[in-house]
C-alpha cells in the first residue's frame, strides 16, 4: 500500500521570506446559515488559473465579508464552471493569481502560507521530470525589492482526501446538511480515509482541512532525492 505524509513548514527556518499579497481576483465570501446559525470561511483552497475578467459580477468577490447562504450559492455557482472539475468551492476559496509584494528567501517548497503554497519554478520543473504527478504551478505576480529574486510559482493544491472516522471523535456531530458546516479540530493523532485517497495526484489537501497537505510516498521520495529541503515530513496511517 502506498504511504501518505503530512507537509508542513518547519518551525525553524534559515529562509526569511514574507509575503504581503493577495489573489488577484478576490475570494468566495464567508455566509451565514439559516440553518445551523454559524457564520463562517474555512476555504483555504486558492485557484491561481482562474480569470474573473470576463464576469460582469467580477467586482462581487473582491471585499471578504459573509452573506447570507442563497446570496454565497449564487455567488459560487457564477465560479464553479471557470474552476477544475470537482474544484470544492467552501466559503473564503480564492481566484487568480498572487500579486503583492516578496520579500527575503523562500526554500524550494515554501508552505509557510497554507493559501499561497509556492515553489521555485526550477524545482517544480524538476519535481515534474522525475514523475511527480497532478503538479500544476502558475505564475506570480509578486514584486521583489532585492536583486536577482527568484521565480516563483503558485501551486494549485486541491482538496481531495478525506480523514477516517476512527480518528474524529465520538461525540462528533454531522456536518449541517445545508451548508456543510463542519465543526471540530484536526486530531492529534490523525488517519487518512483509505477510500478517499486520489490515485491521479501525489499532493493535494484534505476536503474536510483544507490547511493540510498530503503527499504520497513518490513524493517525499523525490524532495529528498533532490534535496527540496525546508519541508517537515510526517507519515501519516491510512485505513
Amino acid at each position: 500500500m502506498t504511504k501518505f505524509y503530512r507537509l508542513r513548514a518547519p518551525r525553524n527556518s534559515k529562509y526569511t521570506g514574507t509575503l504581503n499579497a493577495r489573489h488577484k481576483w478576490g475570494s468566495l465570501p464567508g455566509l451565514r446559515c439559516p440553518e445551523c446559525k454559524a457564520t463562517w470561511a474555512g476555504g483555504m483552497t486558492a485557484y491561481p488559473g482562474v480569470d474573473l475578467s470576463s464576469l460582469p459580477e467580477r467586482h462581487e468577490y473582491e471585499k471578504p465579508r459573509p452573506e447570507p447562504f442563497d446570496e454565497f450559492v449564487r455567488l459560487r455557482e457564477w465560479v464553479r464552471p471557470l474552476v477544475p472539475p470537482g474544484g470544492q468551492l467552501l466559503p473564503g476559496a480564492k481566484f487568480g493569481p498572487l500579486v503583492g509584494t516578496a520579500t527575503g528567501t523562500f526554500s524550494p517548497l515554501f508552505f509557510y502560507y497554507v493559501e499561497m503554497p509556492l515553489v521555485h519554478r526550477e524545482a517544480l520543473e524538476r519535481l515534474q521530470a522525475e514523475g511527480v504527478r497532478g503538479l500544476r504551478g502558475f505564475q506570480t505576480e509578486l514584486r521583489f525589492r532585492q536583486k536577482n529574486p527568484p521565480e516563483l510559482m503558485e501551486l494549485e493544491v486541491l482538496p481531495q482526501g478525506r480523514l477516517h472516522p476512527d480518528c474524529t471523535p465520538p461525540e462528533r456531530r454531522p456536518p449541517c446538511p445545508k451548508c456543510g458546516w463542519d465543526d471540530f479540530a484536526f486530531p492529534e493523532d490523525p488517519i487518512l480515509d483509505a477510500v478517499s485517497l486520489p490515485t491521479h495526484t501525489d499532493l493535494f489537501r484534505l476536503s474536510d482541512f483544507e490547511t493540510i497537505f498530503i503527499a504520497t510516498e513518490r513524493f517525499v521520495e523525490v524532495v529528498r532525492r533532490l534535496e527540496l529541503d525546508e519541508v517537515e515530513i510526517c507519515e501519516v496511517p491510512v485505513r
